[in-house]
């Protein structure tokens, strides 16, 4: 038993394949990955948009326009940003199934898109984007299982225990420095992000939970907690980049965004209270609560997703008991009116009398 412990790997293997194939189809494990994270954070949202008391299936409409943007901006980052690392094949920029997008120019240009999509929409943005915020941590986590089959985005030379093991000649195709090359495991950065998205993601559901967070406030500590994460990250790894002033260039990109995203926050949070709309004019439910302030959105769960009925049930009610409090008012007033002519009568009758008894005198 002690013989086939001591036997077990001292470092994490990479896989012998990056791809299956179905029939002619060559499936990528990377691509995979986004699709399945991307399928969660639609679910993730779908469930959060509708404790806001949204519709849920608008976060499938406007996955329709986010993802494709989303996709497109991520090459585009990775293309502008690395150019060394583009396929040397006409179709190279387009490549993603090789790896190669940019969580930064991805998350960009889908939020500009989402934004347009909502707003043409008549909803505010703000409380869209904080309930996007989480979802979009796991997506990420999950892609990044992707990077390991596809045996990228690893760190530096190490000799512990959950060293990634990498082939010759991916360290090669990396980019990595020359001295390295001899090296054959390496830091699972991916793996770190992968942890480190998922805790992010937990803390921010909590977060929303337990405090009162104004819209765009998860967003930006999102977009905070992200690049504050990368700092860390972009320390070390050692595949192929673009350098400024002897520094990796998304190490610039990660402190402005982690600055950027705190600064955002607090201003975000220091913003007046406003109402809010969470579903489309001339939405059935929009008589419920299409518009609310952050509180009312959030702190009776019981009235979320009341429907026009049950409003207009409400309603009719209130106006049951203001008619029947005016009657009882009515009532009280011709009450009150014919006792004093009651009394005023006893009055009149009282001096009469006194007045035939001088009479008699």
């Amino acid at each position: 038993m002690a013989h086939g412990i001591g036997a077990l790997q001292q470092f994490i293997p990479s896989p012998p394949i990056n791809s299956f194939h179905i029939g002619p189809l060559d499936v990528h494990f990377y691509a995979l990955g986004y699709i399945i994270g991307i399928t969660l954070a639609i679910l993730v949202t779908r469930r959060r948009w509708r404790a806001l008391g949204g519709d849920p299936d608008l976060v499938n409409d406007i996955a329709l326009w986010v993802v494709p943007a989303g996709i497109i901006g991520g090459r585009l980052y990775f293309d502008i940003t690395t150019p060394g690392d583009i396929p040397h094949v006409w179709y190279g920029v387009f490549a993603v199934w090789s790896g190669g997008l940019g969580i930064w120019g991805g998350v960009a240009l889908a939020t500009v898109v989402g934004a347009w999509r909502l707003h043409r929409l008549g909803i505010t943005v703000g409380p869209f984007a904080n309930a996007i915020a989480p979802a979009l941590l796991v997506a990420q986590a999950v892609g990044r299982i992707g990077n390991y089959f596809n045996k990228e985005l690893f760190g530096k030379p190490t000799t512990l225990p959950w060293g990634l093991e990498i082939p010759y000649q991916y360290r090669v195709a990396g980019g990595i420095p020359v001295p390295d090359l001899g090296f054959s495991t390496f830091q699972p950065s991916f793996l770190y992000e992968l942890i480190w998205d998922l805790i992010l993601a937990a803390f921010l559901i909590w977060l929303g939970h337990h405090f009162k967070i104004k819209p765009w406030g998860l967003f930006a500590l999102y977009v905070a907690g992200y690049s504050g994460y990368r700092i860390f990250e972009e320390t070390i790894r050692i595949d192929s980049s673009e350098y400024f002033l002897g520094l990796r260039l998304n190490m610039f990109v990660a402190i402005a965004l982690t600055v950027t995203g705190l600064v955002w926050f607090v201003l975000a949070q220091l913003r007046p209270e406003r109402a809010y709309t969470v579903l489309p004019p001339g939405a059935p439910e929009a008589s419920g609560a299409v518009e609310a302030s952050p509180d009312e959105a959030t702190e009776d769960p019981a009235t979320e997703g009341k429907t026009a009925d049950e409003a207009a049930d409400n309603e009719a009610a209130d106006d049951k008991a203001a008619d029947d409090k005016a009657a009882d008012d009515k009532a009280a007033d011709d009450k009150a009116a014919a006792d004093q002519a009651t009394a005023d009568e006893d009055t009149t009758a009282g001096d009469t009398g006194i007045a035939a008894t001088r009479s008699e005198e």
